[in-house]
């Protein structure tokens, strides 16, 4: 069960503020490990769906503990929404997991990734590849109408331990088909393929498993990917990345970047354990 807190109904112990602070409106605690927030936006702060920045809080020295976070709202979004793990010992998120509506995080004012439209090649088709929190980015991309302006069908793996896990995703991508801007867009486009590596679901096994072995394309009734037609973005651990990277290329695809476009992009400064 997920616990919502809202700036309009909750009274928070307000943090001191900061250089580039903004105010977090939203906390919501979606298992004991995982939590999503959103802040003001403030009126300058301009950013491409996908990309990610700095946030962070003031460490004990007084000086910001900054991490890298993937932006999960779109880019036409009034707020800025993210989607983070929570570490007992982590030196941010052991804090970070404790903010309330009110607070304030410190956010730096310059986005920058590779998990932008703009990297990849047309095509007529894009995968979203994604473990864990990595499905931030995607988040983005998902609401965000320049992808089904720009692609035909738009394919989201996430991969999670378990079905709690995978219940941001689920949330989002169900509420997608009533959104007043991309409903019509997303309805037919949008395929979604939630699996579990632990617990047991509809739907199992690590997405790179699914792809060589065909399942997803099974599944989903869809062709095989290749080069021609298919375009893709990763955001996961290392090993994940690494892994899928050459999953993708043994279909033909490969790598590009903001300054070569090609088939796929992965993002590397994904927020992962210890953070």
């Amino acid at each position: 069960m997920t616990h919502q807190f809202d700036l309009t109904t909750q009274t928070a112990t307000r943090i001191p503020m900061m250089p580039d602070a903004q105010t977090v409106t939203e906390v919501t605690h979606w298992t004991d490990h995982l939590f999503s927030f959103r802040l003001m936006r403030p009126q300058s702060f301009r950013f491409r769906s996908g990309e990610f920045v700095m946030i962070g809080l003031l460490g004990e020295n007084g000086k910001p503990l900054l991490r890298a976070y993937s932006i999960a709202s779109p880019s036409w979004d009034d707020e800025l929404e993210f989607y983070s793990i929570k570490v007992p010992d982590g030196a941010l998120t052991s804090r970070l997991q404790h903010i309330q509506p009110g607070d304030q995080i410190i956010l730096r004012p310059k986005p920058v990734g590779t998990l932008v439209l703009d990297a990849l090649l047309p095509g007529r088709r894009v995968w979203f590849l994604a473990t864990g929190t990595g499905i931030a980015p995607f988040a983005s991309l998902m609401r965000d109408p320049e992808t089904y302006e720009k692609f035909e069908s738009v394919v989201m793996m996430h991969t999670c331990r378990s079905q709690t896990e995978l219940e941001y995703g689920r949330k989002l991508v169900e509420g997608l088909i009533d959104d007043p801007l991309i409903g019509e867009m997303v309805a037919g486009k949008l395929h979604y393929y939630p699996t579990t590596t632990r617990e047991e679901s509809a739907r199992m096994g690590r997405i790179t498993d699914n792809l060589e072995n065909g399942k997803v394309f099974a599944d989903l009734g869809i062709p095989a990917m290749n080069r021609e037609t298919d375009r893709a973005m990763i955001c996961g651990s290392l090993a994940f990345n690494t892994d899928v990277k050459q999953v993708l290329e043994r279909f033909g695809l490969r790598e590009g970047a903001n300054s070569e476009p090609l088939e796929y992009v992965v993002e590397k400064a994904f927020v992962g354990d210890g953070v």
